[in-house]
């Protein structure tokens, strides 16, 4: 057993044969010869990996050929080679140009906004949310006011707008949020910040837009064209299955997206920008990734429904569940079974993130969630 541990020899082969047995008993749902080479889902194998909010399919053929096409240019900066992007993604959002900030990944974007908005000042958020924005301002000497979840898991809007004073430089909102996948009341966000633009800035992470299902849900995008102090973020990680290529932009006015593009560290580079453009024109892809997703939360769903498990109404890629038991406890328990799931997120730490995975990973995580909590 060169080069693998006794446990992890074990756990490689438990997986393995419950791979074998899902496909010998056609329980799984394979996609066509067709379909593998268009959409490229993940490899069915170990350990399944279902705690990052991943797509499991993509880059799309599309995006794939796109970026072998472009790859002599590697040889190049990629300034001059943006501008092509930039102007899709504005007429995609509806803005001039100079309202987008290109970045190596949404994260980097809420990083410099938490660095050029928030020095010397305080930023309010609710938790748990996606921490990047705040970790990285704290680094900064921004003080962070946390504001719990409502009652019914929900970011706390009232409460915010009670702590904002003169020196509330920065309010982030994660809509819909992560971890819980919930999504704030449209007219209620809207209104929201809308009023609170006028005293901070106002920070709405859309990083899971894409899978909402409420007709006509606005994004935060309309303020921007009105001109208020609202950044947004939007990420190519997602429903576009690049998360590895690293690629998202921020929306703001020209003055704040201007202040926000000195600080950019890490740039997009050649094989983003294409594989950027593919995406964008690959809207076979992007349908077939929103329906898989909600294919696998579906199948999530009825077993959590089976287990009689409380879980939240997701407009994301996943699920969150109350496990009843700590999830440092069951993600060990579940790390035996082959399946890396969701991590702590205080102080909700009987509750589970689970990822939509292939129909294969979420028809054998569910026959081991089963096993563990059934």
């Amino acid at each position: 057993m060169t080069g693998l541990s006794r446990r992890s020899w074990l756990k490689r082969a438990t997986l393995g044969s419950s791979i074998a047995l899902l496909g010998s008993t056609g329980f799984s749902n394979s996609l066509s010869a067709e379909e593998l080479k268009k959409y490229n889902p993940r490899p069915l194998d170990g350990p399944i990996r279902l705690g990052s909010n991943e797509n499991p399919y993509g880059p799309s053929e599309l995006v794939r050929k796109a970026m072998r096409d472009n790859f002599d240019l590697g040889c190049r900066y990629p300034w001059s080679y943006n501008s092509d992007l930039v102007k899709m993604i504005a007429a995609k959002e509806g803005v001039p140009v100079d309202h987008i900030v290109m970045v190596a990944g949404s994260t980097e974007g809420l990083k410099i906004t938490g660095l050029t908005f928030g020095q010397g000042g305080e930023l309010i958020s609710c938790a748990p949310t996606f921490l990047a924005m705040m970790d990285y301002a704290e680094l900064w000497g921004t003080s962070i006011n946390w504001v719990p979840l409502t009652k019914d898991h929900d970011f706390d809007l009232e409460e915010i707008e009670k702590r904002v004073s003169p020196k509330t430089k920065l309010v982030f909102l994660c809509n819909p949020n992560n971890p819980t996948g919930k999504l704030l009341p449209a007219a209620q966000v809207r209104d929201f910040c809308d009023s609170l633009s006028k005293k901070a800035i106002v920070f709405s992470d859309e990083a899971y837009y894409d899978y909402i299902t409420e007709p006509n849900y606005p994004s935060m995008v309309e303020l921007v064209k009105e001109g208020k102090n609202v950044i947004v973020s939007k990420t190519f990680s997602k429903v576009y299955g690049l998360a590895g290529i690293r690629l998202g932009y921020l929306i703001a006015k020209p003055e704040l997206a201007a202040k926000l593009t000195e600080r950019v560290v890490a740039n997009t580079n050649i094989m983003a920008i294409e594989a950027g453009k593919a995406a964008l024109q690959d809207q076979d892809f992007y349908n077939f990734s929103v329906n898989k997703a909600k294919e696998a939360k579906s199948m999530i769903i009825s077993t959590l429904d089976e287990l009689k498990l409380p879980y939240l109404e997701s407009h994301t890629n996943f699920v969150f569940f109350h496990t009843g038991k700590d999830i440092v406890e069951l993600n060990k328990q579940m790390a035996n079974k082959g399946f890396i799931i969701g991590r702590p997120f205080p102080p909700l730490n009987d509750w589970c993130r689970i990822s939509t995975g292939t129909i294969e990973e979420v028809q054998l995580y569910n026959q081991a969630i089963k096993e563990v909590l059934g």
